[in-house]
């Protein structure tokens, strides 16, 4: 029976579990400075990054969605596990052997999509096709087929390739062996239900696992084999499942990630062997689609590993045949080429080679020749439009120019429109002058159709529309105004006592709650006092504040005080924390001072002698202390 897990063993494994590891499995993050680092959010589309990440406090959160939390709960939501699994899984990464209370063991636990199940049963199909494909006589018409693409056995283990035996029975009887049952292996797709029970989804084929970037197999592709396969189709692909969704999934991408992130290019090939020719090659950033063309749910994914936006350029290249089908594929792909803000290419072999084809024929140099000898995809389709006008003829000239200049606006680069203008004329033959009067007056049009569009009543603008989020973005209500100025330096001492709790406990004695005047400050202030301040960094110390508070907004506040960065110059840190506290201090005497003299003058002096004479003591010595604290900011032994 299953038991809870020792809690001393979940702080094991937060200690040992780095929140920007884990979450560079999904998203592209960079260095945004005060140690801070961000990336494209995962949880909502986005073309600007607003994804915040703190690895010192093990936080994350995006000022885009408000989504936010420890790494616990960022592989809760991305993976659809519960709070015991999430730790199973990360536990099992570290190495760390987990202890559960009153005897428990782990065990199956209900799961809406049985992914933890689905996702075992794969791991264990892959191992079984694998060895299949190294050693099963049966396998040497899949072993002859590797060699003959080019490739040996090292590749094949690389990309995981495997065999599924003719006899249709045998992964089923592997699995049932594992203990997973029917229904799984059906949901899964590696499974079919027939008049005589369960037989396996592929029979004789060549297979290629297909993987989530964190390396988990979610499916496979299988590639026909033998003449009296029943099924006719060359390739044939897992099924959509509930872990499997094609459309969202690019073949190599677990191993193309780290490149496509690094070097901001990525190549976008047809097949699964053109991906492997070239990673063999050395271009380790080609990636496939599954069965389906490159679409939105791809282009996504490739905007979070390149952070695809106006301050992160790359490249997306892709190979196409120079066939007709070819041609289809690059004009379809440059019509939703406005899912990018990164320059879009098309490498084109002329005779009309793949890159596994051409690896085999010309060797490595020539699939990495193909990749540089890349061209802009506006080019590319700019050709193939003029190539249906007859140029010798006026009239065909003026309708080629009417097209052609409307590939101007597809251009992200506009300094490369009047470029591309006088490309146009000197392909058609014609005065560069008449390219840009046409363009003129097609901007124009489309100037005008937008105004048109703009003046319309339209549902979410107008005054109260929101604005889009920025990274000191208005929180939501209640804790909307803890963004305004007048809660700036409390805001400040949040992230303070957040992200550095070790600095701020030497001046953990001069702080109280008077210091706090925001309602929401103050109720996390409320818990932080409750704790036991750490004697150095602590990972464990900011999770086990957030579980203390119930409160939605405390919990919003407390996300974003833990990744956003602190607003002081860079400089030592524990002057920065310094710094704060002191500003946060000299509010608190501020108040008490302006309260002071609201009284005296309220006060007769003379016939309130005593209370008078006291308040006036206190409020010397309240500005004295006031002028200590601010000669303290101002002596350089901490920034200004």
């Amino acid at each position: 029976m299953a038991g809870r897990i020792k809690d001393e063993d979940i702080q094991l494994v937060r200690e040992r579990t780095r929140i920007d590891e884990v979450i560079e499995q999904y998203v592209t993050l960079k260095n945004a400075g005060g140690g801070s680092r961000k990336g494209l959010c995962p949880f909502h589309d986005e073309k600007s990054p607003s994804f915040n990440v703190r690895p010192s406090v093990g936080s994350y959160h995006c000022f885009g969605c408000g989504a936010g939390g420890d790494v616990f709960k960022f592989v809760m939501e991305i993976e659809g596990l519960s709070f015991v699994e999430t730790i199973e899984r990360l536990a099992a990464k570290a190495g760390i052997t987990l202890r559960y209370e009153d005897g428990g063991t782990p065990g199956p636990r209900r799961d809406p999509n049985q992914r933890p199940r689905l996702l075992a049963a794969h791991r264990e199909a892959g191992e079984f096709y694998a060895t299949t494909l190294q050693s099963s006589p049966d396998a040497q018409a899949g072993r002859q087929f590797v060699k003959d693409r080019g490739f040996d056995q090292a590749a094949a283990e690389t990309f995981g390739m495997g065999f599924a035996p003719r006899g249709g029975e045998q992964l089923v009887a592997h699995l049932k062996g594992k203990g997973f049952t029917d229904d799984e292996l059906v949901v899964g797709g590696l499974a079919s239900r027939g008049s005589r029970g369960l037989y396996d989804r592929f029979r004789g084929r060549l297979l290629w696992p297909i993987r989530e970037m964190t390396g988990e197999i979610i499916g496979f592709g299988a590639r026909r084999m033998f003449d009296d396969d029943r099924v006719e189709a060359k390739y044939l692909n897992t099924s959509e499942t509930p872990i499997y969704k094609k459309s969202q999934v690019l073949y190599g991408l677990d191993l193309a990630r780290r490149s496509i992130s690094s070097s901001g290019q990525a190549v976008i090939v047809e097949g699964y062997t053109d991906v492997m020719a070239c990673h063999e090659a050395g271009v380790k950033t080609a990636v496939a689609t599954c069965g389906t063309a490159f679409g939105e749910d791809h282009a996504r994914v490739m905007r979070r590993l390149m952070l695809d936006d106006q301050a992160f350029h790359g490249e997306v290249i892709f190979t196409f045949d120079g066939d007709e089908a070819g041609q289809r594929a690059a004009l379809k792909t440059f019509n939703g080429d406005q899912q990018f803000v990164a320059q879009t290419y098309v490498a084109v072999e002329p005779r009309g080679m793949d890159p596994c084809d051409l690896r085999l024929a010309d060797g490595d140099a020539a699939v990495r020749e193909l990749v540089a000898s890349r061209i802009p995809l506006y080019r590319f389709v700019l050709d193939n439009m003029l190539g249906k006008y007859d140029l010798d003829r006026g009239d065909q000239r003026v309708d080629a120019i009417r097209e052609a200049v409307g590939l101007a606006s597809a251009i992200r680069d506009r300094s490369k429109v009047d470029e591309l203008l006088r490309e146009i004329a000197g392909r058609v033959g014609t005065d560069v002058d008449q390219v840009r009067s046409e363009h003129r007056r097609r901007v124009a049009i489309a100037a005008k159709t937008a105004s048109s569009a703009a003046s319309a009543p339209a549902q979410g603008t107008g005054p109260g529309a929101p604005h889009g989020p920025t990274d000191e973005a208005p929180l939501p209500s209640p804790a909307v105004n803890f963004g305004q100025p007048q809660f700036a330096d409390e805001r400040e001492a949040l992230k303070a006592i957040v992200q550095h709790p070790h600095l701020v406990a030497v001046h953990a004695d001069d702080l109280d709650d008077n210091d706090f005047t925001h309602p929401i400050s103050k109720v996390i202030w409320k818990h932080v006092e409750a704790m036991a301040w750490p004697s150095g960094p602590d990972t464990t110390w900011l999770p086990k504040l957030a579980d203390s508070i119930t409160d939605d907004d405390a919990k919003r506040i407390l996300s974003i005080a833990a990744v956003e960065p602190m607003r002081a110059r860079e400089g030592n840190t524990g002057a920065v924390v310094t710094a704060v506290i002191l500003r946060l201090q000299m509010l608190t005497l501020g108040r008490r001072i302006g309260e002071i003299k609201s009284k005296l003058q309220r006060t007769n002096p003379i016939e309130q002698a005593d209370p008078y004479n006291q308040m006036f003591g206190e409020l010397i010595a309240l500005e004295q202390q006031l002028r200590g604290l601010r000669d303290r900011l101002l002596s350089g032994d901490v920034p200004s």
